[in-house]
């Protein structure tokens, strides 16, 4: 493990709840091929932890391979918000794509259907609509559930991780007409590299900053074998760059990713930020530099740096 020359530790306020935070959380760490960024959540232990800071050295150390494009189509994301604050995320975002969260809490269906009338009405009738329920139900609660959103969004795109397990995948995508991608099946699985999952899904949702890099994300999606997108993790621009560049190096990529998420952050820690344009993003060679202002506006402190130092040092030892 490479002996970082500075570590930097940030805390984001978010615009709205997400994932069940509020605030994102992380280290930058810089080593002599610049900066990365570890930053997994704090309900990963620190086994899972150690693929997140491989990707950060990989990012630090190693750099990326040669990307075969140059820019990469984005999704915009759409969290748990009323109708009205949907409408306007969609129809300012330029994006022909749009990732609403649904499910987010039992008898969320009512919303989650008007939340998804307000995205088809932003985005026309040529948009595509895609919605996360996040492994939250079971297989008889998908089926039912899905037929009704996919009514609301006037056609869903795909529907990410309905359920929790492969089997129950499996069973609801016999059931539905609504193409399946799976995203926690993949990354949480004991070893992504080989989970089978071409009978439980028609699309593989993949998150470099969990699986351990660029290189490594990129072996688990072509032993996948399916059309891929890619998500973001909720990182800064420093981490969201290595996202980017796996959407970049991929060797094909059908469907735009969900990587334009430094919107659901109130700030960030370079100047220059990935800012969507015309519903696309570039692909960096290199992570951008944080700025040194914007690094002492976002310091952690207090009890909080001193948790992740510690995380820091347990996950480095391990």
């Amino acid at each position: 493990m490479p002996n970082f020359s500075d570590v930097r530790f940030y805390s984001i306020p978010m615009t709205t709840r997400f994932r069940d935070i509020t605030v994102r959380e992380g280290a930058l760490l810089r080593g002599p091929n610049g900066w990365g960024e570890f930053c997994p959540f704090d309900d990963y232990d620190d086994a899972v932890a150690a693929t997140w800071l491989a990707t950060a050295v990989e990012q630090c150390t190693e750099g990326w391979p040669e990307p075969v494009r140059t820019r990469i189509p984005i999704n915009c994301t759409v969290p748990v918000v009323a109708p009205e604050r949907a409408h306007e995320i969609v129809a300012k975002s330029g994006c022909g794509t749009a990732k609403v969260k649904v499910a987010d809490h039992p008898d969320s269906l009512q919303e989650d259907i008007e939340r998804l009338e307000a995205v088809r009405d932003a985005i026309g009738v040529q948009g595509a609509i895609r919605v996360d329920a996040n492994a939250v139900w079971d297989a008889d609660t998908a089926v039912a559930w899905i037929r009704q959103l996919d009514r609301a969004a006037g056609g869903l795109e795909y529907v990410e991780q309905p359920c929790r397990t492969i089997e129950e995948l499996v069973a609801v995508r016999r059931r539905v007409d609504v193409r399946i991608a799976a995203d926690e099946s993949i990354r949480r699985a004991e070893d992504p590299l080989k989970v089978d999952v071409s009978q439980a899904a028609d699309v593989a949702v993949i998150k470099c900053t969990p699986l351990g890099g660029v290189r490594r994300a990129m072996r688990v999606a072509e032993a996948a074998g399916l059309p891929v997108v890619v998500s973001s993790a909720l990182e800064t621009s420093v981490g969201l760059a290595a996202q980017l560049a796996l959407a970049g190096a991929l060797p094909e990529l059908d469907f735009a990713c969900g990587l334009g998420t430094l919107s659901l952050l109130t700030g960030d820690v370079v100047r220059d930020s990935f800012t969507v344009v015309d519903g696309y993003l570039p692909v960096p060679t290199k992570a951008p530099t944080p700025d040194p202002e914007l690094l002492e506006r976002y310091e952690m402190t207090g009890d909080r740096l001193k948790w992740w130092q510690g995380r820091l040092s347990r996950v480095l030892a391990c």
